[in-house]
This record gives structure tokens, sequence and C-alpha cells, in this order.
């Protein structure tokens, strides 16, 4: 534990703590509420999150904040994407992709255009319509 409360590991992780337990205080002004039930954050899947050391840092970051939030839920959001060229529309999970591959993928979801082309057309041109980045999908006190 004292390497993810001193060490480089789980940096990734306490930004994004930070950033939900800001967002949680401005509501709290706004709303007066200092203890909640249950936070739920939407982890998109092309993300390389962990969540023992995100909820970790999340506890510590919110007590900062004189906040308490008693469950976290934790809701991976499928990677989904988008052909600029044919208008298909796939998620990762349809690919087969080899672990090597994904794991590249997490750790830099723009590489996604290194490795994936649209699997109907082969075009290169496609969006990343979900299943990146952190949010926060709901509070309850």
């Amino acid at each position: 534990m004292d390497d993810v409360l001193h060490g480089e590991s789980g940096v990734h992780e306490w930004a994004l703590a930070e950033a939900v337990s800001l967002a949680l205080s401005n509501y709290s002004k706004q709303s007066g509420v200092k203890r909640f039930r249950r936070l739920v954050i939407g982890l998109g899947e092309l993300q390389s999150i962990d969540k023992e050391i995100l909820e970790l840092a999340l506890g510590e970051t919110l007590k900062l904040y004189g906040l308490e939030v008693v469950e976290f839920e934790f809701i991976t959001e499928e990677a989904s994407f988008e052909c600029r060229s044919c208008g298909f529309k796939w998620k990762l999970g349809d690919l087969g992709l080899s672990d090597e591959v994904r794991e590249a993928i997490h750790f830099l979801p723009e590489a996604t255009y290194a490795y994936i082309k649209c699997p109907k057309c082969g075009s290169p041109d496609y969006l990343i319509t979900g299943g990146r980045g952190l949010s926060i999908m709901g509070v309850e006190y």
C-alpha cells in the first residue's frame, strides 16, 4: 500500500480521483450534502484504470474536501467506434484482438488507430464514440 500512496504506481488514478472529488465538492456546495450513500463511476474500456487504487484515492481525496461516500460502484463502458467512410459501427469486443494489442490500447487509447481499421471497409478513418475516460454516472444520498 505504501507504493500506492507514495510511488508512481497509481498516479493516473490519484489525478482522476482529485477531479472526481472536486466535481463532487462543487455539487456538495450547491446541495449541502456532505455524505453520499453511493457514487457510480463510468470507466472507459479503453482506459488503463486500476479500480482498487482509484477507490482508495477517491476515499482519501474526498476526505480532504470533507466528504464521505459509503459505496463506490464502477461500471465499464464498452469501447465503440464508427467509421467515417462507410458509417459502420462496432465494439472493441467484436474484433478478437490479441492480448498484446489490447494491452497497448489500454495504455494509450490513441494506439487504436495503429492497430484497428473498420471491419467492414478497412478504412483507418473512424471515430472512437465510447469507452474513453471516466465519468460520474450517478450520486445517491
